[in-house]
């Protein structure tokens, strides 16, 4: 008889990995893969993806980079304490978190680092390849599931794009989970695009945008004339914080108001405001008013309130991403991958903007990913990385 083959193991290395996100991602794959809980809200676990040759939530293996040093577990214990992670799994999983927590390596750059933005892109790659050396992975994803930072002034680099251009140089594909500038910035065009790596983003649609991209097409097919449509976000925990900053709420704001003139066919009046409410925690409340006119003029209004907790609804998300994205990587596939933007606010390549529509393009693409043999896509078939 032969010996089994233990499938390929695969990384994910999250850039902020020792946040509400990152936990959430390690702690619920350690959960669903020892059978404590069920797979909810991931879509990769769902028919249409059973034969897409993605790798098993079993296979995946955690690293990443961080500012901060509190280990996960203690992160963890938090989470549960506040209702993020049920009572007791951080317990349960407390081996899979500590070993993803020897996994992180200090990040940047930090008050005083002397490092310049050479050095600190050498350090990060060489982290990465260190990690998937040692752990014998077939390959890793990056994930920047960090804190939202503010736009970049000029041609400076930001910590983002610092930890993309490693990712590029490690040959690693990228999946950008924030609204932050990634591989967005002008000095990586050129390197991603001759990269042949497959990446992703940007801005994962955990609640508020997904509800518009579902309404704004419903306005539209039923022929209904939006006047107004205004919103506002209650958040806690780090991101409450940094998006008390007007400069990154503005980059915040940009994918959520994109959705509504790509699926309305205009821009209606009205902002989105977010305020930071420390008191919540990883939860949040998103509200919003709709003023729309009816036949022969009738002014109506529609509102709706959006509570959850943003780790719980975007941890499934990111190891969706992380499982679609080494697949494709694996198939040779190359550039934006725009059939993912299903998951994304703002996202890279083009498509459609309604949830049904990128529904479709995303089960076509797990159609794709089937079999064997490689496909190959260069990323200069795309017509751009921005819609």
């Amino acid at each position: 008889m032969s010996a089994s083959v233990s499938p390929p193991r695969v990384g994910v290395w999250l850039i902020g990995a020792r946040g509400s996100v990152a936990t959430t991602v390690v702690a619920g794959c350690a959960a669903v893969t020892a059978g404590l809980h069920p797979p909810t809200g991931l879509i990769t676990e769902t028919p249409e993806f059973a034969d897409s040759g993605l790798p098993a939530l079993s296979s995946l293996v955690f690293g990443g980079h961080d500012t901060v040093d509190c280990p996960l577990p203690k992160r963890a214990e938090t989470l549960a304490a506040g209702g993020v992670l049920p009572h007791g799994l951080p317990t349960a999983i407390g081996a899979e978190l500590a070993a993803a927590d020897r996994e992180i390596r200090p990040g940047g750059p930090l008050p005083g680092d002397t490092r310049d933005v050479e050095e600190l892109i050498t350090a990060f790659a060489d982290d990465l390849r260190d990690f998937v050396r040692r752990q014998g992975l077939a390959r890793a994803v990056v994930m920047n599931v960090a804190s939202t930072e503010p736009a970049p002034i000029g041609a400076e680099l930001p910590a983002s794009s610092l930890y993309a251009a490693a990712a590029l140089r490690a040959g690693c594909p990228y999946v950008n989970f924030t609204p932050s500038t990634g591989l967005h910035h002008p000095a990586l065009a050129q390197a991603a695009q001759s990269s042949g790596l497959p990446y992703a983003g940007r801005d994962g649609k955990t609640g508020q945008t997904l509800l518009r991209s579902v309404l704004g097409p419903m306005f539209a097919q039923r022929a209904l004339a939006v006047r107004a449509w205004s919103g506002t976000n209650l958040l806690g925990g780090g991101d409450g914080a940094a998006l008390a900053d007007p400069a990154t709420a503005a980059a915040k704001n940009a994918g959520k108001e994109r959705v509504l003139a790509d699926t309305l066919g205009t821009t209606p009046e009205g902002e989105v405001h977010i305020d930071d409410v420390p008191a919540l925690g990883d939860w949040k409340t998103a509200w919003d008013h709709i003023a729309f006119d009816g036949f022969l003029g009738a002014r109506m209004i529609l509102q709706t309130i959006w509570q959850g907790c943003d780790s719980a609804l975007a941890a499934p998300l990111v190891l969706d991403l992380a499982r679609l994205v080494s697949r494709a990587h694996e198939r040779g596939l190359s550039g934006p991958l725009s059939e993912l933007g299903f998951y994304f606010k703002d996202p890279v390549g083009e498509g459609p903007s309604a949830l049904g529509e990128q529904y479709a393009a995303l089960v076509g693409f797990a159609q794709r990913l089937r079999g064997g043999g490689t496909v190959e896509r260069r990323a200069d078939e795309h017509s751009g990385e921005g819609r």
